[in-house]
């Protein structure tokens, strides 16, 4: 005996099924959300493409080794400069051509990628704790800790970010021990403190609206009336509801913290010189993109596909997450179900109308 699956809750034969339906088969709310996820075939090709680009950072040191036969990514290779000092561009032995100073740009965009992605992905998290801790505490609470709170978003945001920035990592990098008695070491660590102590405010407002909105739920009185504290309720009854806020708006926070780190990078000021990177590649490149423009392809190719899959994969999660948004995907696909359920409204009329007329026609000659 089959069974239709729909999003509506399981009945048993006998109860209210039609006839011919043995029952109706209920979805998880993964289930519900994979299925919307993979109808937007662009998101399905950002997340792709991220996964392919995760796979080669990954593998930067197998490939060198084993596949260029480059195992030092900052090797120079003076064969692959010509006699005015410009480099070569790609060939058998070096995919991508040569950098400015003769390395394997190849292994140079494979290491920036890594270098981009570990940056991204902690200050993200830097960002993600700090931001939905303080925004939760701020709307469950309100009054004068929501003010407190707020008023210190606000002086966070309005700080010039980039100028700090360059202030704290000149300040930080110029001296071989660090910062604050060798607590904060130069590299990628204090480029992801830096990007992840600045940009907070953004998550934890949007936390802090919708946890405006939740405490006044039911679940949160009842929840209360059960004795449950605080604590409990902001972070066993709250914070579950705002993962699906908070996964959209991570997925977008990633994109503009790799970014970012390009920003500081190109600007010369962002991870230690030996260590590979997108902007600094682009940085070195820009005064001989007309001689070699192997050197600005490749990485802001690179780059611009990252940030472009990442922003692709969080649109389809936020149209996923929240369908009441109608985006245009499901508009379209709802607008071809309801033209395929008239046409075949239509059609099944057409035959109806036929058999009665073959009928009266029928009766008349007899």
């Amino acid at each position: 005996m089959s069974k239709v699956a729909t999003d509506g809750t399981r009945e048993e034969p006998g109860l209210g099924a039609p006839d011919g339906v043995g029952g109706v088969e209920g979805k998880t709310p993964w289930e519900l959300f994979w299925r919307r996820f993979r109808r937007d075939r662009v998101a399905l090709a950002g997340l792709i493409l991220i996964a392919l680009i995760i796979l080669g950072a990954l593998s930067a040191g197998f490939f060198a080794r084993n596949v260029v036969h480059h195992p030092d990514v900052n090797e120079f290779y003076f064969e692959m400069l010509d006699e005015y000092g410009l480099p070569k561009g790609p060939s058998a032995q070096f995919w991508f051509g040569a950098d400015p100073s003769g390395r394997d740009l190849l292994l140079q965009v494979l290491y920036g990628a890594r270098t981009s992605l570990i940056v991204a992905f902690f200050a993200t998290g830097i960002e993600v704790i700090i931001g939905v801790t303080l925004g939760v505490i701020a709307g469950f609470f309100r009054g004068k800790v929501d003010t407190f709170i707020s008023r210190t978003m606000d002086v966070v945001l309005s700080l010039p970010v980039l100028l700090l920035a360059l202030g704290l990592v000149s300040a930080c990098g110029l001296q071989p021990e660090g910062c604050l008695g060798g607590l904060i070491q130069p590299g990628l660590l204090l480029v992801s403190y830096v990007i992840g102590l600045f940009s907070w405010p953004y998550l934890a407002r949007i936390v802090r609206g919708q946890v405006l909105s939740l405490r006044e739920k039911e679940f949160v009185e009842a929840a209360r009336s059960m004795g449950a504290g605080n604590i409990r309720i902001m972070f066993k009854e709250i914070v579950p509801n705002l993962i699906a806020p908070i996964v959209v708006y991570t997925t977008l926070l990633i994109p503009a913290n790799i970014l970012f780190e390009a920003a500081l990078s190109y600007l010369g000021i962002g991870v230690p010189i030996t260590t590979p990177s997108w902007g600094r590649l682009l940085a070195d490149s820009s005064s001989m993109f007309a001689d070699a423009w192997w050197t600005m392809f490749f990485p802001g190719m690179f780059l611009l596909a990252t940030t472009l899959a990442f922003n692709l994969v969080g649109d389809g999660l936020r149209d996923a997450l929240d369908p009441r948004g109608h985006p245009a995907t499901y508009r379209r696909k709802k607008g071809k179900e309801q033209r395929t359920e008239t046409k075949e409204a239509g059609t099944e009329e057409a035959v109806a109308v036929t058999g009665t007329s073959r009928d009266s026609t029928t009766g008349g000659l007899g």
